[in-house]
């Protein structure tokens, strides 16, 4: 499996921080985390430039683990089998008595919708159960769970009170989660995500983060992607070189650190598609087109062409319906990991196919980070 078991010291990781032009306490050990159900680590991400020390992901997806394994420095990614919950002993072993002091995860949550409140316990469950196992077993500071908004409400929020009745069960003061909306932490889209965050209970109870952005201010398509090349002509390869400088503060971040332009590559469409797209109006859709065209497709996110002065929808996983504000093309890779706020020197791998799921699984590591930040002053203590 990709990455290795590497425990950098604080001297390390304070040096590591210096040189990511990123804040970090030097005084303080870096707290360390495990990530459930990983992907290709949007949450870890987030976390790492946070100052954290990442010390494992978990998932099954081989291709995600190796973008895992690629990405986030000093982690081990590894394939468990987490409907298996003697996990826990296999994670305690790779730990070697380390201390884990905060549990990540976004796991799926297609049982619930079809179980419901009084089979909490299904076995279609026993992913998200996984995470209640962990944190019996290795007792860290605190717990973050991503999942989708519908959750919150689904059975009359039932689904939800159980799982923070179980976590104060286990200890922890869980606050009501929070629908978060990336766009209000400087990620350009609009992508909202529920959150449950729980501290142990001998460290307070947490609050969420303020926004650091709002409509007036959020991050544009065009400040977000504007500067990468536009594959009018040619589709790019795998392997390319930035052609424009930075014309935005965000697209200085993303690519602070870049030695190449990875995953812009260009889809060739059909002409009948191009034509279709081509009809479209800067975040218009399907509606906007004639009678009679692009008929094929009917739904809410159909002939979705972003707008240049607006964030993005959301990014899904797949690449068929939404369109660049300005080229008759969907966006590449690398727009859709721009859009998601993962920086350029980040780099995706598998089949296209498999990169785009990548994408659209992850938590955007600018959202990840803001949390991630904000929950370091009850870990360290700090007022």
């Amino acid at each position: 499996m990709q990455g290795q078991l590497f425990w950098p010291d604080a001297a390390t990781a304070g040096a590591a921080g210096a040189g990511s032009g990123r804040c970090r306490v030097a005084r303080h050990a870096a707290p360390t985390v495990i990530d459930l159900f990983c992907g290709c680590g949007g949450l870890s991400k987030g976390f790492l430039d946070a100052g954290y020390q990442v010390l494992l992901g978990i998932d099954s997806d081989q291709d995600a683990l190796k973008t895992y394994g690629a990405n986030i420095k000093g982690a081990k990614a590894m394939s468990i089998d987490l409907f298996d919950f003697s996990y826990t002993s296999k994670i305690s072993a790779l730990l070697a008595g380390r201390a884990v002091d905060v549990v990540v995860a976004g796991p799926p949550c297609q049982g619930f919708s079809l179980t419901g409140p009084r089979k909490f316990g299904d076995d279609r469950n026993r992913l998200y159960l996984a995470v209640f196992e962990a944190v019996r077993a290795l007792r860290p500071k605190a717990v973050v769970i991503e999942n989708v908004k519908g959750m919150k409400t689904l059975y009359n929020g039932e689904i939800k009170d159980e799982i923070v009745r179980r976590f104060r069960e286990l200890g922890y003061s869980m606050p009501e989660p929070e629908i978060l909306c990336s766009a209000d932490y400087g990620v350009p889209q609009i992508r909202e995500r529920l959150f449950f965050v729980g501290l142990r209970n001998d460290l307070g109870a947490f609050d969420y983060p303020h926004r650091s952005h709002s409509p007036a201010n959020y991050i544009t398509c065009e400040e977000a992607i504007g500067d990468l090349p536009g594959r009018e002509v040619e589709q790019g390869s795998e392997e390319d070189v930035h052609r424009v400088p930075p014309k935005h503060v965000y697209q200085k971040k993303m690519r602070r650190n870049q030695k190449g332009l990875f995953n812009h590559v260009a889809t060739q469409h059909t002409e009948y598609v191009k034509s279709v797209i081509r009809q479209v109006p800067e975040g218009g859709n399907y509606k906007d087109l004639p009678p009679g065209v692009g008929e094929s497709r009917k739904f809410n996110e159909a002939w979705t062409r972003y707008h240049s002065a607006k964030p993005s929808r959301t990014i899904d996983t797949g690449h068929r319906n939404h369109f660049h504000y300005r080229y008759d093309r969907v966006p590449t890779i690398r727009e859709n990991a721009r859009l998601q706020s993962f920086p350029d020197d980040f780099v995706f791998i598998g089949p296209r196919t498999k990169q785009n799921k990548q994408v659209g699984n992850a938590v955007p590591p600018l959202l990840a980070e803001a949390i991630a930040t904000h929950l370091l002053k009850y870990i360290r203590h700090e007022p």
